[in-house]
This record gives structure tokens, sequence and C-alpha cells, in this order.
């Protein structure tokens, strides 16, 4: 289990996170996403016992991981920039790799190499980027590691290739009860990776749940009425966004749908439906509700759109 108390990480005048509390289960896909510099990348470094922490504290397992060399073998960090020895080939890489970590698998790192069809003499410097990723992705994976920290897993992947990355993170979960932590700024990858997943925004976690009920609490309904109406109409239900056409509106609300179906059932619309969002929808009406948000001007703070 990974835990964060009161987790703060400043740069200079800088504060990339803000005293974040979270709680990543052992043996589950763990997701992060945010708006850029939110502090998902910062969070992964301190995880990993990469940065030192300015307050707050961040363990595996009870037990600190900053200056932790044995339980910092225990994890296996890929960076958003991948990083690897000059003028190194995958094979040398293994050979560092396996001298560094006894858990490192030789057999499974011929394995993956076979199924992503990689050149393992051929130098690293002359693979594209979504193959360097590749490469980041088996030596990682061949380590047998308890715990994983993906950064941007998926940039530079195609689709075949992803799919195939995201199945070999769920088999690791279940094979090996290993934890993975993922951030992507890609939502469709988490939607079907994640079990759980946390929202951040300015160095905080705002939001934090399984990736089921993130969906299930926040939803669509249309709804039309034959008189005149505005959004007051709708008070009492928790609404994040709030738009109307002629004599349609679209809700974005939060809570039970059933209960919420049926409070506006006893109004007598002439149209009422509701309808699923997909995990981008939910974190772009999430981020909205913060204050953030995209217009014609550029990324700004709004007022909350009701």
């Amino acid at each position: 289990m990974i835990k964060a108390e009161k987790l703060t990480k400043r740069f200079d005048d800088i504060t990339a996170l803000d005293g974040i509390t979270c709680t990543i289960p052992k043996g589950c896909v763990y997701g992060m996403v945010g708006s850029n510099g939110a502090g998902k990348s910062t969070f992964l470094r301190l995880a990993a016992g990469v940065y030192k922490p300015d307050g707050g504290l961040v363990t595996v397992d009870g037990m600190p991981i900053y200056e932790n060399p044995e339980h910092k073998a225990r994890i296996a960090y890929i960076a958003d920039e991948t990083y690897f020895l000059p003028g190194a080939n995958l094979k040398k890489m293994a050979g560092f790799y396996a001298a560094g970590y006894p858990s490192f698998c030789m057999k499974r790192f011929t394995v993956l190499t076979d199924r992503f069809g990689l050149d393992i003499k051929k130098p690293l410097g002359s693979f594209s980027k979504g193959m360097r990723r590749q490469a980041a992705v088996i030596l990682a994976l061949s380590r047998r590691a308890d715990y994983y920290l993906f950064d941007e897993t998926f940039d530079g992947l195609d689709p075949i290739v992803r799919k195939l990355v995201r199945s070999l993170i769920c088999d690791e979960v279940i094979e090996n009860n290993s934890t993975v932590v993922v951030t992507s700024h890609s939502l469709r990858e988490l939607e079907d990776t994640c079990d759980q997943l946390a929202l951040l925004h300015r160095g905080g976690v705002v939001l934090e749940s399984d990736v089921g009920n993130l969906k299930t609490s926040l939803f669509k309904i249309q709804v039309a009425f034959p008189q005149e109406y505005d959004h007051s109409l709708f008070d009492g239900l928790e609404l994040v966004h709030f738009t109307k056409r002629g004599s349609v509106s679209n809700l974005i609300v939060r809570g039970d749908r059933k209960e919420t179906v049926e409070r506006l059932r006893v109004l007598q619309p002439t149209v009422l439906d509701a309808l699923p969002l997909t995990l981008e929808e939910v974190f772009t009406y999430e981020m909205e509700a913060l204050g953030y948000a995209f217009s014609e001007t550029g990324i700004q703070g709004t007022e909350q759109a009701i």
C-alpha cells in the first residue's frame, strides 16, 4: 500500500504538491489525471523516492521511501522522459538491470521483447519515441516489482501496442498482486485500465473514487418543458453544469440518477432522458466546477456555469 499524508513538495516559489493525502491499495491499478502542472509527475517521483518531501510523508507498506534502498528496489518507475545508457541496446540494458535488481527475470525479458517485436541488439538511440517507451515498459515489467509507477505510459504508443501494454499491466496485477499507478492525459486509456482514479488540481487531490462510482455519480439529463423556465426550476439538485437552448436543457447532475429522474418527472416535462457520461466528460465537468475551463481566449479560471 502506498500512503501519502499531507505530502508537500516545492520548487523555489512553486508549490507542486500542497498537502496531498491519499491511499493507494495493494493489488490495484490506480490512475491519476489532472490539469497541466497539477502535480502528477511530482507525486510519482516522491513515491519512487526520487524526491525528498518538503512536508508530510509518503510510505510504502508503512515504510518511508526516501533514502530507503531496500524498499526502493521493490518499485519500478518509468518517467515521462525515458533514459538509457549512452550507446546501449536492450540486451545491454537488460544486463545492467539484472546486475542492479535481483528480481530481474531474463526469461520474462525475452518473452516480452518477442511479444513487442523489438530487436534487442539495435541501439536504443535509433529507436522512435514509441519504441523507446516500449523498451522502458519491457525493462520495468521484467523486474517483477511489487509497485509500478508509470508516468504517461501510453504517450507515443500506437493503438495495438497500447492494448498490449494495458493487457500486461492487468496481468501483472492479477498474477502477482502488484500495485500500478498510472498518470495519463488519455482518459480513455484510464477508463479501460484503472480500478480507481484520483483527480489532481493545483497540487491537491480534489476527487478520489473507483472508476465505476465516478461515472455513475455524475450524469447528464436532457429535459424540456412547454412553459418558459430557467435554472431555478432545478433548485435542490446539485448541478455541475446547465445549458438551455429553446425549451430544451442539458443538465450535468451529481447525485443519485434514479432519484433525480423521479424528481424531474413530477414536473411533467415533455422530454426527459438520463444519459451516462464518458470518463473524459466527467473529468471536463469536474474541472469546470473547479474553475478550470477552456474558452476561445484560452484556458482560464471560470465561475460555475449555471
